[in-house]
């Protein structure tokens, strides 16, 4: 949840932009503009990111969502530094449950979210990272948790990196504090492509247009499958998936989608 560097004179925001794609959709661009500061994340900007997440739940347009840092420095570069300073047990509570909430806000748009990374992506950064769908990242980024070198634990979606990366990586990270390059992050789970900097759009176009072509309602369901496997046991993750089948039926998407695969292969 860390870091920060030189102030400057252009207010924070978080900017959000709607691209449509070629008749499939919607695709939300969002943007955390904090740029002078490795877009580090301050309370405002928790807030703003949080309410920028919400406002997509009800867009049954929406078929995918890019979040990513503005600038080619960072991606985010952990939260206030001259926040946390200023904790004690009393304020502690409240801070990190907004922090959460954020990520939290992230996980629950209905439809996948691709992180965009480009620089640094540290402490809060990976938090928020983690809980989207898909991390697409440049070879010039890099990854750590370096809070305990802060007196304070990594905490809230931290706890999702045990799932991606397996308990030993996870805890060489927060553990030691240490960052690690792109390509390590891609060797352990923590990012699931890596490209140069000048393909990274490209290549984050193109995963948001190959989701964007898919059926809506079926990513939907994709998507809400994929969460409830995050949190209950093997068994009961399949039964979840057997109904959430037998829900892609409930309308025509699977027999209309279906029908034009068969076409195509008669033709």
């Amino acid at each position: 949840m860390t870091n920060g560097d030189a102030d400057s004179g252009t207010e924070p925001r978080v900017d959000s932009e709607m691209v449509e794609m070629d008749g499939v959709g919607r695709i939300a661009r969002i943007t955390i503009d904090n740029r002078a500061r490795l877009n580090v994340l301050s309370t405002p900007l928790i807030r703003q990111l949080t309410d920028a997440m919400r406002e997509l739940y009800g867009d049954p347009d929406l078929r995918a969502v890019v979040l990513t840092g503005a600038g080619d420095r960072a991606f985010v570069g952990g939260a206030d530094v001259r926040e946390l300073a200023e904790l004690d047990t009393t304020s502690a509570y409240p801070y990190i449950t907004r922090l959460h909430l954020a990520c939290a806000a992230i996980r629950k748009v209905p439809v996948p979210v691709i992180a965009r990374i480009d620089g640094y992506c540290l402490g809060g950064g990976i938090e928020v990272a983690v809980s989207c769908d898909l991390r697409v990242a440049s070879t010039v980024s890099t990854f750590g948790m370096p809070e305990v070198r802060l007196g304070i634990p990594s905490v809230i979606e931290a706890a999702l990196m045990t799932r991606l990366i397996g308990p030993g990586k996870t805890r060489q990270l927060v553990y030691t504090g240490e960052s690690i390059p792109a390509d390590e992050a891609a060797d352990c789970g923590l990012v699931d492509k890596v490209v140069p900097p000048e393909t990274l759009d490209e290549t984050v176009d193109a995963w948001a247009r190959s989701i964007a072509s898919a059926g809506p309602r079926a990513i939907r369901l994709q998507k809400a499958l994929v969460r409830r496997w995050d949190d209950i046991p093997l068994d009961h993750g399949i039964q979840a998936g057997m109904r959430s089948f037998t829900m892609a039926f409930a309308t025509d998407e699977p027999h209309q989608r279906m029908r034009q695969f068969l076409d195509r292969k008669r033709v």
